[in-house]
């Protein structure tokens, strides 16, 4: 029996970052698709406001 590998094309492991790649902790919101890591370093050019 052969295991057969397929992209996968539903579900978290389809979301990545725009910057890194990454799949982890993904900002969906106002369509981002920014991580957190990310969206940390570029908050101020995204059009948001650092607070703290």
């Amino acid at each position: 029996m052969a295991i057969r590998y397929e992209l996968r094309q539903r579900g978290k492991g389809m979301r990545k970052c725009k910057i890194c790649g990454g799949s982890r902790a993904l900002i969906r919101s106002y369509k981002l698709y920014v991580c957190r890591r990310c969206f940390r370093e570029n908050a101020e050019r995204l059009g948001f406001e650092k607070l703290s």
